[in-house]
């Protein structure tokens, strides 16, 4: 994972909010709200993407620690904004500062995710793979 040490790893995705992301569709409430899955899914998503240019073949990331603030509901067809950028680096773990905004710029939530980058084939052969 090289690159400039001044430059950070970052990326921006958008989302709109549909049924199958509702708090309801979830099972993580009971509104035709966005839901906290989703949410996080989507923050994960994001740091996902800002890693992806700089993995080399045979590496991936999986997610280790998530701290979630959502403070803000969006309801039905509202266009979530999502921007993750890397903030700290030690070794294989990284982490990032995460922000989801709506389309009136209000803040949705906020995260601090970090991932740890692993070889794919070690990491399948100890959790084991099915079959």
């Amino acid at each position: 994972m090289g690159g400039h040490p001044d430059l950070r790893p970052s990326a921006t995705l958008v989302f709109t909010v549909g049924a199958e992301d509702t708090a309801v569709a979830l099972g993580s409430g009971t509104l035709p709200v966005l839901g906290t899955p989703r949410l996080l899914a989507w923050l994960e998503a994001a740091t996902c993407a800002a890693l992806a240019a700089e993995l080399p073949a045979g590496r991936t990331s999986v997610g280790s620690r998530v701290h979630l603030e959502h403070t803000t509901a969006s309801g039905l067809g509202e266009e979530v904004t999502v921007s993750a950028v890397l903030q700290h680096r030690d070794g294989r773990l990284v982490r990032f500062d995460v922000l989801a905004e709506d389309s009136r710029g209000r803040v949705v939530g906020r995260a601090e995710v970090t991932r740890v980058v692993v070889e794919v084939d070690r990491f399948l052969q100890r959790v084991g793979r099915p079959g």
